[in-house]
């Protein structure tokens, strides 16, 4: 690096200037030259030096404000600054430091000590270049991987006359363990997935790209059209007795899926561990729980499928512990009473729910993923 180095030099002494830059292109960096604050913040805007050796008493703009100037700018904040100065007060040299600067010299300077101060800070810059392309590299990764993920899941909900769908989906990294699937099977019928892989991030995205899959393979087989409670504990038993055995660390997934018949209204349900949703009728409400285990953890579990028929208004809400497990910065959780609130209020959509749940945590960080789906049959 050292070869290639570009060093500006920044002072207002002719003198000073010259003996640094015969310095440092003896030793075989390339350098650049500033003798004001205000010329060098051009000079790095135009050629952003790999070190800076700053000068503080300087005219029209001094070492001081330089380095104000130049920590603020995030493309330039990480070039590093050696201070080399006549001011050499402990409390010159503390601001200097808390500015930002790598270290500080005073004048006069020993010439083998700056050229070690000279070689540690830019090995330093090395390192945070190395870190920084890393870092931009596990980010491309990441966003490649949410555009995957994202194809996961279904871009068009199928519409089906008196029935009405609505999803809401948000991650709290790139990628999530939330998932969910909406299909039409060869009968007519509509089969509707909301699972939640333990965890988050991308351990939890790549199982429940497998956990989809195969409850999906297993849903939209059109060789095993049976009803539809075969149909689902088939499927989850298969997928459970897969991951458990085939995948020994893996995580595991609750999830509720259910077949509906959206001429008869009767929905066909196995909720395996997962949040019970809830069943909106009229001015009564009935909380679905669970029929069977969490996916993934024990091969052979049991799992049942029951039914529920929707009367015209009826709504079903299914949702993701993310929702219910929300909190502020001061540990408040959402909670399940504050959700049942929400989802009983009159008139209840997913904007107004999310709406509820974005002023109660008021900016801060969302710790889980969120997945929310209504499904109602029209009056």
């Amino acid at each position: 690096m050292s070869e290639k180095a570009r060093i500006l030099i920044v002072d207002d002494e002719p003198f000073n200037v010259d003996f640094l830059e015969q310095e440092l292109e003896d030793l075989g960096f390339q350098t650049l030259s500033a003798g004001n604050g205000r010329e060098a913040l051009e000079v790095i805007s135009t050629e952003s030096p790999d070190l800076i050796l700053l000068d503080i008493m300087m005219p029209e703009m001094d070492g001081f404000e330089v380095l104000t100037r130049l920590k603020a700018q995030n493309g330039y904040q990480h070039i590093p600054v050696i201070i080399i100065s006549a001011m050499s007060d402990m409390q010159s040299v503390v601001r200097g430091i808390e500015l930002g600067a790598e270290d500080y010299l005073p004048k006069p300077f020993d010439e083998v000590l700056l050229q070690a101060r000279i070689y540690s800070a830019l090995e330093k810059k090395r390192l945070r270049d190395v870190e920084q392309a890393h870092l931009k590299n596990l980010e491309r990764e990441l966003e490649i991987g949410h555009q995957i993920q994202s194809g996961f899941l279904p871009v068009d909900l199928p519409q089906k006359t008196g029935w009405s769908l609505d999803t809401f989906f948000r991650p709290a990294r790139e990628v999530a363990g939330d998932f969910y699937d909406i299909f039409e099977l060869p009968n007519g019928h509509l089969t509707i997935m909301l699972g939640d892989v333990a965890d988050k991030g991308v351990g939890a995205a790549l199982f429940m790209a497998l956990y989809r899959s195969l409850l999906r393979s297993s849903l939209n087989n059109p060789m095993l059209l049976d009803d539809p409670g075969n149909k689902l504990v088939r499927a989850l038993t298969h997928t459970n007795n897969y991951v458990s055995t085939t995948h020994e660390k893996g995580l595991f997934a609750t999830l509720f899926a259910c077949i509906l018949d959206p001429d008869s209204g009767q929905l066909t349900y196995t909720n395996a561990g997962h949040n019970p949703p809830l069943h909106l009728q009229g001015q009564a409400h009935t909380w679905i729980k669970p029929t069977g285990p969490a996916l993934g953890i024990i091969e052979g579990m049991e799992y049942q499928a029951k039914t529920i028929t929707f009367a015209p208004g009826d709504r079903l809400f299914i949702y993701s512990d993310g929702l219910e497990d929300v909190k502020t910065s001061q540990n408040e959780f959402f909670g399940s009473q504050r959700l049942a609130k929400t989802f009983l209020e009159s008139g209840a959509s997913i904007s107004s729910v999310i709406q509820q749940l974005d002023d109660f945590i008021q900016g801060d960080p969302q710790y889980d993923d969120l997945t929310l789906l209504i499904l109602e049959r029209e009056k």
